[in-house]
């Protein structure tokens, strides 16, 4: 029986040996339907919806009602390129804001800013777009729809070229409507660089202004109508800035300005509110513009005024004078290399024997010599408030050095009285450095008496 039910050896195939090592699937212990499962932890749901939010940012920007854990992760992964139409008014983190001005410019020192990376990017975009604005052929929009993203944070602009029209190739004469369009007056650009006057009033924390009437890196296409302040450029720049209540230092150098077109900027700066630093340095004012500034001086709330490198000559600096010695506002007054001469110098030193409010004075590089220097001493004498005098590169002479020595030998308020390049003897150069030391510390005792009884 038992051999009827059994089975032959041939009735199967030969059994082989199994080699597990060569299917990885055989090997492991849990087999998913997905080849690439593995033990990872699956991404929390909050997890997922904040990375949905950072990728429709742009369509649906979501940030105030997050929580602030979830609204830090969504800061670090928004892009730096989003529209700042969506950005602008919505994120105020600093972080985001140092992240699109690195990007953008590369190494920055925000220190410049008010430790704000936000105002330095909405400054330096502004900036970038007027500096890059020709004339009639870049649309206003690009500058005014700007205004409404970035007035709350621009405080200060510092422009360092404006672009003129595109020049135009001449046509030829037998043109028949060139000379039509000339007569009508449609042949020439409608303004000559930017127009400030679409942009400072609508700026309602704007402080400060740095402009130079230039071209950067013209190279071989150099041209001085690239370096031109024209006068319809002075008139829409000076109802500009009378427009502008807010701004405090105004710096308009370099620019070929004139006594002619200082006139008209002053006659709009007469009674500015806010107005407290003038600079006109590197120009070509002479004794009209040099008279205008100073019927400004006692109009305005000017602090300090830098008119260094003009062509002031000795009536403007009386002109400067008489109205020196009737304010009581300025604390700074610059005027180096200019061509005050004997005659300017004096006035200016007789101005400080009824002044009593001027800190600060530069009069390097004038053409002076022994005679202002006797005035100089006098004031030295009488004057109680002046703290420093710079009389740098101007020819007093041993005997202007003598008068000087004397008059600082009075004095116990001067700090800094430079006299470099003057040609005064060594031993009057000691012993007014040594005057000086003596106020310094005079002065340095003081204040940690103050600070101690405080």
């Amino acid at each position: 029986m038992a051999a009827k039910i059994g089975k032959s050896p041939g009735m199967y195939p030969p059994v082989e040996k199994l080699n597990l090592a060569a299917d990885p699937r055989k090997m492991r212990r849990i087999i998913a339907e997905d080849p690439e499962w593995s033990l990872a932890v699956v991404p929390l749901l909050s997890n997922l919806c904040l990375q949905h939010i950072v990728r429709n940012f742009e369509d649906k920007p979501i940030l105030e009602e997050l929580l602030p854990s979830h609204k830090d992760y969504v800061l670090e992964r928004l892009s730096p390129s989003l529209p700042l139409c969506v950005t602008a008014n919505l994120i105020s983190d600093d972080g985001y804001w140092k992240r699109c001005c690195t990007l953008r410019w590369g190494l920055c020192d925000v220190s410049e800013y008010s430790q704000s990376w936000k105002r330095m990017f909405f400054e330096r975009h502004l900036e970038n777009l007027i500096e890059l604005f020709i004339p009639d052929a870049t649309d206003p929009k690009t500058v005014l729809n700007m205004i409404p993203l970035c007035r709350t944070y621009v405080r200060r602009l510092n422009i360092s070229q404006l672009l003129p029209p595109i020049k135009e190739p001449q046509k030829s004469e037998e043109d028949d409507s060139s000379d039509s369009a000339s007569d009508m007056g449609l042949d020439g650009p409608s303004m000559d660089h930017f127009d400030f006057g679409i942009l400072l009033n609508k700026l309602t924390n704007l402080e400060e202004l740095n402009l130079v009437y230039r071209v950067k890196g013209c190279g071989m296409n150099f041209e001085w109508n690239l370096f031109e302040f024209t006068y319809r450029d002075c008139e829409s720049l000076s109802k500009a800035l009378k427009s502008c209540k807010t701004l405090k230092v105004l710096r308009l150098h370099q620019s070929k300005v004139d006594d002619e077109k200082c006139r008209i900027l002053v006659n709009q700066l007469l009674h500015h509110p806010t107005l407290k630093e003038l600079n006109l340095s590197h120009n070509l004012i002479g004794d009209r513009g040099a008279r205008a500034i100073g019927k400004l001086i006692n109009q305005s709330k000017l602090e300090t005024l830098d008119i260094y490198d003009n062509s002031i000559h000795a009536p403007g600096a009386q002109a400067l004078a008489h109205a020196l010695s009737k304010n009581a506002t300025l604390l700074s007054l610059n005027m180096r290399l200019n061509r005050l001469g004997n005659e300017g110098g004096q006035a200016i030193g007789q101005s400080l024997l009824k002044n009593h409010t001027l800190l600060h004075l530069h009069l390097g590089s004038n053409e002076m010599s022994k005679p202002t220097a006797v005035v100089l001493s006098q004031v030295l004498v009488h004057n109680k408030t002046l703290k420093s005098i710079n009389l740098s590169c101007n020819r007093l002479g041993v005997d202007g050095g003598k008068v000087l020595e004397e008059g600082m030998s009075h004095n116990t308020t001067v700090m800094e009285c430079d006299i470099r390049l003057t040609e005064v003897g060594q031993e009057s150069d000691y012993c007014i450095n040594q005057v000086v030391r003596n106020n310094q510390n005079r002065a340095r005792r003081t204040r940690a008496q103050e600070n101690h009884a405080k």
